[in-house]
């Protein structure tokens, strides 16, 4: 299993989204629960994000790899999908 970099802000309502997705697919599925998602802010911890290629927050990282970053005109249903597919990427 792999860990999960999450690239976040506070107040920014497509983080709390995922949020809500990870904490929804680790209640259906323990393996979810125990994915090591190491959470990030990048306007408290900037230097953390040094070296990350991202525009958006949020944005999910395995081993230096961007699996995941948020486009503003998603909405739930596909944040969700999104974020299910970070975390089995995490645990291959």
């Amino acid at each position: 299993m792999k860990s999960v970099k999450l690239f976040y802000m506070q107040g920014c309502p497509y983080c709390q989204s995922v949020e809500r997705a990870i904490a929804e697919l680790a209640a259906a599925d323990k393996r979810y629960a125990s994915v090591e998602i190491e959470r990030i802010d990048e306007n408290a911890q900037p230097q953390k994000t040094e070296g990350y290629d991202y525009w958006y927050v949020p944005s999910m990282f395995i081993d230096g790899t961007k699996v995941y970053e948020a486009d503003p005109s998603q909405d739930y249903a596909s944040i969700y999908v999104s974020v299910k597919g970070a975390l089995d990427a995490a645990l291959k």
